[in-house]
């Protein structure tokens, strides 16, 4: 058994802006479970970057631990890569984003390790505002231990030891919504129609886009009485299609029914999402926690973009940082000189 890729290529392969293939947006062979979602996920991602030209190597990719924090090997191979510690990977995140604000960060995070050891990392790291796509691959169970309830394992849901679980589950979009996070966007493993544009319009969000993608566990939690099996998310999603538009290309999508939101990115981009018959406002939170509430008491799944502010200050606006990374900075740019620490010190006295 080997896990290294053929290096092959087809000659007629497409290729993007950039003269590269998708093959040059891939990682390694994947060691995760045949037909694990997460898998999915990567692939998307693959898609996702090499549609919009982002060259790898302008790519920070972050994670913490679990099934799901494994996956950055899987994608972008060409692009720098930090392993961090259970639940800590924002704050990773943040200390690299200030330190150089020219790389585009992606951080791949499980539903334990956002929402339960990380919650407090994730929820400053949403309120912030921090500049990134934050991606919770949603499985409802720790899969790397052997399949134990998450706090987003929706209540009643039966695991595959046959256990009920009593708690409510903590809803990671909705809590984003609630804390600050200026993108939210819901969406299945399965469901690559939805899923590449969404990555698309996070990736090309000014601000801390959340992405909560339901990626069924196939080793233990897929099976009949499961909330988070490929079948059951299948018979309950409601569905808002969507398509992203690349800047400077022409729109050429269209909706058979229903009206189309059109959503402008920060650089110029377009999300066009098809709305249900809702009052559902996407620019508006307290609309966006209504919609997903009324959905839920439904017995069924929103998923697509939720919320977007358009006009939201990221981190470095907030703080007013230097346009350039500081790793760029020379010694004499950083030390302001004895002058401007006097002057400093003088004002807190």
């Amino acid at each position: 058994m080997t896990y290294i890729k053929p290096a092959f290529r087809h000659p007629k392969a497409p290729v993007n802006d950039l003269g590269w293939t998708r093959q040059d947006y891939e990682g390694g062979l994947s060691t995760l479970c045949a037909g694990c979602g997460h898998d999915s996920i990567s692939a998307a991602i693959v898609d996702a970057c090499f549609q919009l030209n982002i060259e790898p190597h302008r790519v920070a990719k972050l994670s913490g631990i679990g099934c799901s924090s494994k996956t950055p090997a899987y994608f972008l191979s060409g692009s720098h890569s930090f392993n961090s510690v259970h639940g800590r990977m924002p704050s990773v995140a943040t200390g690299a984003n200030l330190a150089n604000r020219d790389l585009i960060y992606i951080g791949v995070s499980g539903d334990g390790d956002t929402a339960s050891i990380g919650l407090g990392q994730f929820a400053h790291g949403a309120r912030r505002n921090l500049n990134m796509t934050y991606i919770v691959e949603n499985n409802g169970c720790y899969g790397l231990t052997k399949g134990q309830d998450s706090a987003t394992m929706d209540t009643g849901s039966v695991n595959k030891k046959g256990d009920r679980n009593l708690s409510t589950p903590m809803d990671v979009a909705r809590l984003a919504i609630e804390v600050g996070a200026t993108f939210v966007g819901r969406s299945f493993s399965g469901d690559k129609e939805q899923l590449v544009p969404l990555i698309k319009a996070a990736l090309s969000h000014r601000g801390f886009a959340l992405l909560d993608v339901i990626s069924p566990c196939v080793t233990f939690n897929n099976h009949a009485g499961s909330y988070k099996s490929y079948e059951y998310f299948r018979s309950v999603k409601e569905v808002m299609p969507l398509d992203f538009v690349p800047v400077r290309e022409e729109i050429t999508a269209s909706y058979a029914s229903g009206t189309t939101c059109e959503v402008r990115m920060h650089d110029g981009s377009m999300v066009r999402l098809h709305k249900q018959d809702s009052d559902h406002d996407i620019e508006d939170r307290q609309s966006a926690l209504q919609a997903i509430a009324h959905h839920e008491s439904q017995g069924k799944v929103l998923t697509g973009l939720l919320y977007i502010d358009r006009d939201s200050e990221e981190l470095h606006d907030q703080l007013g940082t230097a346009r350039r990374p500081l790793n760029t900075l020379t010694e004499q740019e950083l030390c302001p000189g004895s002058k401007f620490l006097d002057s400093i010190n003088a004002g807190l006295r």
